[in-house]
């Protein structure tokens, strides 16, 4: 969402990220991404985090084909792009000044055929909301969005507008400093949620959260 680096040495870690494209296979299709840290610093390159979350789709634990889904903080777009090449009808978000390099990505790397199952929208956290169906996506995808702390309370005010009951979130997280385990205690006050995935090699969390079921009174 944040459209600056992280407070980390970029240094060797990061050097690929200044690379100007990157490349993937994911649901039997070459990927080329467009990258673009000089403009847009985290919202315009791929996550370690990104690529783990594509990877457990691929691992059929959740159904994507037909389903609506959206992702938030999208930056380059691969997450969104992967569930609509693998059937779902993807809303894909982030903010303003990441749309042309996210609508470029999308149109590069979707078939003419899946073009339509794909909408590319702005969307702030916690702002604009109504323009958004209320609980009326069955998943809901994030990959390292958890890391700026004063967006923790809009994003949860997000998560609450996009979700049911029947409501499926993932997200994709390496856990750097105390406030991203402060974010899912905050998460765990209003969804149950449990790490559903690790990738040791990368050191990346998956967890799925989901709406609690209303309380009705007997």
């Amino acid at each position: 969402m944040a459209l600056v680096p992280y407070e980390e040495n970029p240094l060797p870690a990061l050097s690929k990220l200044h690379s100007s494209s990157a490349q993937f296979r994911f649901a039997n299709q070459e990927l080329r991404l467009v990258q673009d840290w000089r403009r847009l610093g985290v919202a315009a390159v791929v996550w370690d985090a990104a690529v783990v979350l594509c990877m457990y789709l691929e691992l059929g634990a959740v159904e994507l084909k037909g389903r609506k889904a959206i992702e938030l903080g999208a930056g380059t777009g691969l997450v969104g792009i992967v569930a609509a090449l693998m059937g779902a009808n993807v809303t894909i978000t982030d903010r303003q000044p990441a749309l042309e390099l996210l609508s470029a990505n999308v149109e590069a790397n979707l078939p003419p055929e899946s073009r339509s199952s794909v909408v590319v929208s702005e969307l702030t956290w916690g702002q604009g909301l109504q323009r958004f169906p209320q609980g009326g996506f069955d998943l809901v995808l994030g990959a390292d969005i958890v890391y700026l702390e004063e967006t923790f309370p809009s994003l949860l005010q997000t998560l609450e507008h996009l979700c049911s009951e029947n409501t499926i979130v993932l997200l994709a997280c390496k856990i750097r400093y105390e406030r991203d385990t402060d974010f899912l205690s905050m998460l765990r006050g209003r969804f149950s949620v449990e790490e559903v995935h690790y990738d040791k090699d990368r050191d990346i969390h998956v967890y799925e959260a989901r709406r609690p079921p209303k309380r009705r009174d007997l």
